[in-house]
């Protein structure tokens, strides 16, 4: 069994998979690295031979978890590093080295699924669009505050806006004009994400022509489906790529 890690700023997602055949074994988000490996450890059966991780955390951070692994788990983790050319994709930064690690390998593991042009749209803690040529050039991308950065920005700076999350999921159940705060907040939000997609999918006509794949994925994708109806859902995605990156025999 593979343990893979996808360590962002906020969350860590996880998962468990065989090494064979990729099944899923078990798998979830958590906050801290304590629950990580509590939940991991609570899985039925759990027989450990290799752990893969991507990680935007700092390089102290992503060394203490490493360390917490291998002595949890008596295994190494092998952590996804930068590439300039990997899997058939073209690194497009000046500074190959600065593209965020979550980003490549999405795009990676798009063009893989693409087998050609395709345009990535990732909306998570923040709302992140790549692109990527036919001939697997990766011609750059955008980001932008997502759902999440949006509603605590609100929240932090405009004293009046307090509503706690019951009431947000509730107020996602129409894109009606908002009849409430919480509603008025959630339902604009939504429509930024809406618009972010239409312009990336605009963008990506005019740099790719009209054959392309459009990928979706991030926590919030289900919010924007509508917005790109002929778009491959695919949450795992960056472990698409995590699994190019980083081989385990």
């Amino acid at each position: 069994m593979i343990l893979e890690l996808d360590c962002g700023n906020s969350f860590i997602k996880w998962r468990v998979i065989h090494a064979a055949d990729a099944t899923i074994v078990g798998g979830g988000i958590v906050d801290t690295d304590k629950a990580l490996l509590e939940d991991v450890s609570a899985l039925v059966s759990l027989r450990l031979s290799g752990c893969r991780m991507v990680s935007v955390r700092s390089e102290e951070e992503t060394a203490a978890l490493c360390a917490l692994i291998a002595q949890a788990f008596t295994i190494d983790a092998k952590v996804a590093a930068p590439a300039q050319q990997m899997a058939g994709v073209r690194n497009g930064y000046a500074d190959f080295q600065r593209l965020g690690m979550d980003r490549w390998l999405a795009t990676l593991g798009a063009f893989h699924l693409a087998r050609g042009a395709c345009l990535v749209i990732d909306l998570g803690t923040a709302a992140k669009a790549d692109f990527v040529a036919a001939n697997g050039e990766h011609l750059g991308g955008y980001i932008c505050p997502g759902m999440p950065l949006m509603r605590s920005q609100l929240r932090t700076h405009t004293r009046r806006i307090r509503y706690d999350d019951a009431s947000a999921e509730r107020a996602l159940s129409s894109l009606a004009p908002g009849r409430s705060t919480v509603e008025a907040v959630e339902r604009g939000c939504v429509l930024m994400l809406q618009g972010f997609v239409h312009a990336q999918l605009a963008q990506a006509e005019a740099l790719l022509g009209a054959d392309f794949t459009v990928f979706l994925t991030g926590g919030d994708a289900p919010l924007v489906r509508g917005a790109a109806p002929h778009a491959r859902v695919v949450p795992d995605l960056v472990f698409v790529g995590l699994a190019m990156a980083c081989p385990l025999g």
